[in-house]
């Protein structure tokens, strides 16, 4: 099996571009208006609440969106993926629009290592993060490891329930592990979730799935607390085309057909003890 993160990295590398130039990431929108934040961290304003004066980190960041739109709330942001360009998009548009955010170049698993141990207020991760990762147990673990006591761990994912459809029938049918794997599931698919024209040539992915029972354990097991736990019936993408529909006035996508069968998100908050 090759090694997974080279496998991913290669995939990642080569459609920082094509987002970065995409109008799904909007950042031309984000260099025309200095209050523009993304619709991810938009979703979630009531849940985050004040951030002002936070020291914080956004975990596998990629090209920094939702970074840049927690510094526009007031955070001080620190930014971390394992991609190079990503890293390099992120940093010289953040430098761009005249924000003091430093963008860091590793794994995640080495956070710890690269960031500092228990330096920060806030640990926030989007959405379509922790699949890339092997081990919900290690993530946890490095999480712990970056806040302070009292810090705070704010999480938006795609709901591991969503993970285990079969897009390709007619029927919501679950065809993939809901439970991490030890061994990932191998994806060679050539698109990918923004709007672009661009060919890729590194089309393989590895992936795995977490059960939300597994994350939650493992936060409790490395000395967090959960403080808030929320489903919901939407994804900022379209997750199931086909199947999904965007209500006017909403920036989020639900199942056209009885949404209420299907959590395609959660938020998820805990604190360090």
């Amino acid at each position: 099996m090759d090694d997974y993160r080279v496998v991913n990295r290669e995939s990642w590398d080569e459609r920082v571009a094509a987002h970065a130039a995409s109008p799904d990431y909007k950042l031309a929108e984000f260099a025309r208006d200095p209050e523009f934040i993304s619709d991810v961290v938009r979703f979630d304003l009531p849940r985050l609440g004040d951030v002002s004066g936070l020291r914080g980190v956004h975990l596998q960041c990629h090209i920094g969106t939702d970074t840049i739109s927690l510094a526009r709330r007031g955070a001080r942001m620190s930014g971390l993926d394992f991609s190079g360009p990503a890293v390099e998009q992120a940093q010289g548009f953040a430098d761009q629009l005249g924000l003091e955010i430093d963008f860091h170049q590793a794994d995640v698993y080495d956070a710890v290592e690269v960031l500092g141990a228990a330096a920060y207020d806030l640990v926030f991760t989007g959405i379509g993060a922790i699949g890339w990762l092997p081990s919900i147990d290690r993530w946890a673990a490095t999480v712990s490891g970056l806040l302070k006591p009292g810090g705070r761990l704010f999480i938006r994912e795609g709901h591991p329930m969503l993970w285990t459809l079969d897009d390709a029938t007619d029927k919501l049918e679950v065809g993939f592990p809901y439970f991490e794997t030890r061994e990932p599931q191998v994806w060679d698919e050539g698109g990918t979730y923004v709007e672009t024209d661009v060919e890729f040539q590194h089309t393989v992915t590895h992936e795995w799935n977490h059960g939300l029972g597994e994350i939650i354990t493992a936060l409790i097991k490395h000395g967090l607390q959960l403080t808030a736990f929320e489903e919901h019936d939407s994804a900022p993408w379209i997750a199931l085309p086909g199947k999904m529909t965007k209500d006017p006035g909403f920036a989020e996508w639900r199942l056209t057909d009885r949404p209420e069968r299907l959590p395609c998100t959660y938020t998820l908050q805990a604190v360090k003890l």
